[in-house]
């Protein structure tokens, strides 16, 4: 019998051979490589973590490594660097150091701490953050352009005078139009400002400009203000005429041009314009084809049964109106405007008068005289007295029934009265003096006997016959109405006590 020691038995540690040793080795590698993983998938997470919210790995500001911090300390950052930078800003002989705030540029910091912490914050964002390298970010920076030129036009000292433009002006005493000469001053091209704030303000470091500054010429030269005066005297030497409608012909004076134009720099300030006064133009041009114009005058007639004119009470007149004036003035102003003479006219059509026929009086009327107004007539008994047209009419109502008669009106300083009034004193004759005011061998005394179908209106101003005068039609009297003989005996067999007379110009 053989006998086999058990190692086991003898106390001495077993080993697995063969298929199951092979196994129970894979199970522990296994073990261990879960342990790892936890370990690593538990620091990573963590590591993620600490960047929600804030600038994640190889974010960079101003060339700062601002990784892990939030956006009020990135703000905070990049609001102290802005407020700290210097510029040196040099012009002629003055330096003066400002900051981005005196240039007119604006620092976003808030703005710029939002982009810096925009990134994707995720676990796979951080993870891929932390491999890709540098994240840098530019500040948000904005730039008032017109700013920062006004700071630099404000580089100018004040002793440097600014350029003087030329002006054209108008010499009232001798009626001519001058050259104001321009002068150039000193400036500055604050272009050069502008852009060396564009190039390095988004950087927020301190730097430095020279501006240069330079005699500036004036917007606009003597040399253009010359030439304007020769364009104003080629205007003024043009020949412009219009045709009135009688044929007679309306100059436009260059004195009167002088007074319609002006000379003023353009809304650029950079050339002088000449400007027509248009309004003044259209009010001169409608004002001659007004007085061109000729109103209609009416007739009257009387007529017998068989509708025959028997009598013309009064005489119709044709009348005209001008029909272009509007097109006148346009071509007035064009060529003023364009430099160029002018030949224009006036068109007109003509406006035909009515006729009121009216039935002449039978015989019983007749029988009163010629002052016997037509029974189809109504209306007040009126007396016109025209001072400026020298006439008397008689009139019933609205209508004219005698008239208008010439007649001659206070002389200077004798003055016919104006105003309405009624006859309240007549005397078919009368003898006329001023002996209460003036004695006789006085120059101005008079004293004339018999005077002729005398009617008052107003104290001692009235109408009366004059067979001293010869004419009518012109101011002459001592203030009364002085009328042929058979004219006054007219108005005064027509008229009576109580006629209301009106006295006008």
């Amino acid at each position: 019998m053989t006998n086999v020691t058990d190692t086991a038995a003898l106390g001495g540690p077993s080993r697995p051979t063969g298929r199951h040793g092979r196994r129970r080795a894979a199970l522990i590698l296994v073990a261990i490589v879960a342990v790892i993983a936890v370990v690593l998938t538990g620091g990573a997470l963590a590591y993620a973590k600490q960047f929600e919210g804030r600038a994640l790995p190889g974010t960079t500001v101003l060339g700062q490594d601002v990784a892990g911090m939030t956006p009020e300390e990135i703000s905070a950052l990049v609001a102290e660097q802005g407020e700290s930078v210097t510029v040196a800003v040099t012009a002629g002989d003055e330096q003066r150091e400002v900051s981005l705030a005196d240039l007119g540029v604006s620092v976003d910091a808030a703005a710029t701490a939002q982009q810096a912490v925009a990134r994707d914050d995720s676990f796979t964002g951080v993870i891929a953050s932390t491999w890709s390298g540098e994240h840098a970010v530019e500040p948000v920076v904005s730039i008032d352009e017109a700013a920062v030129a006004d700071f630099a036009k404000s580089l100018v000292p004040e002793e440097m005078t600014s350029p003087v433009d030329a002006e054209v002006s108008f010499d009232e005493e001798q009626q001519t139009w001058n050259a104001v000469e321009g002068r150039p001053g000193l400036g500055v091209d604050p272009q050069t400002l502008v852009d060396a704030v564009n190039k390095n303000a988004p950087s927020l470091e301190d730097f430095a400009v020279e501006q240069p500054v330079e005699e500036i010429a004036p917007a606009i030269t003597t040399a253009e203000a010359e030439e304007t005066v020769g364009s104003i005297a080629t205007l003024l030497e043009q020949p412009m005429s219009i045709t009135g409608a009688d044929g007679e012909t309306h100059e436009v004076s260059a004195e009167r041009r002088n007074g319609w134009i002006s000379v003023e720099p353009d809304e650029a300030g950079q050339a002088l314009t000449i400007a027509v006064d248009e309004d003044a133009v259209r009010e001169w041009v409608s004002a001659h084809a007004d007085s061109d114009a000729v109103e209609p005058q009416d007739g009257i007639e009387q007529v017998d049964e068989d509708g025959e004119v028997v009598k013309v009470l009064t005489e119709k007149k044709t009348g005209l109106e001008i029909t272009n004036t509007d097109a006148v003035a346009d071509e007035l102003i064009a060529a003023m405007k364009g430099v160029t003479p002018l030949e224009a006219a006036f068109e007109s059509k003509k406006i035909e008068p009515e006729v009121q026929k009216i039935d002449a009086p039978k015989d019983e009327e007749e029988s009163e005289g010629d002052n016997a107004v037509p029974a189809n007539l109504t209306g007040e008994k009126w007396i016109d007295v025209d001072l400026s047209a020298k006439t008397v009419t008689a009139y019933v109502g609205e209508t004219p029934v005698w008239g208008p008669r010439t007649m001659v009106d206070g002389k200077p300083g004798n003055e016919t009265v104006t105003g309405t009034y009624e006859i309240y004193l007549r005397y078919d004759r009368q003898d006329m003096t001023n002996a209460a005011y003036y004695p006789e061998g006085h120059e101005k005394y008079y004293y004339t006997p018999d005077v002729p179908w005398v009617q008052y209106f107003h104290r001692g101003y009235g109408f009366h016959g004059a067979p001293w005068r010869s004419s009518f039609g012109y101011s002459g009297s001592h203030g009364c109405i002085n009328m042929p003989v058979s004219d006054a005996k007219w108005l005064y067999d027509w008229a009576s006590i109580g006629t209301k007379t009106v006295v006008h110009y």
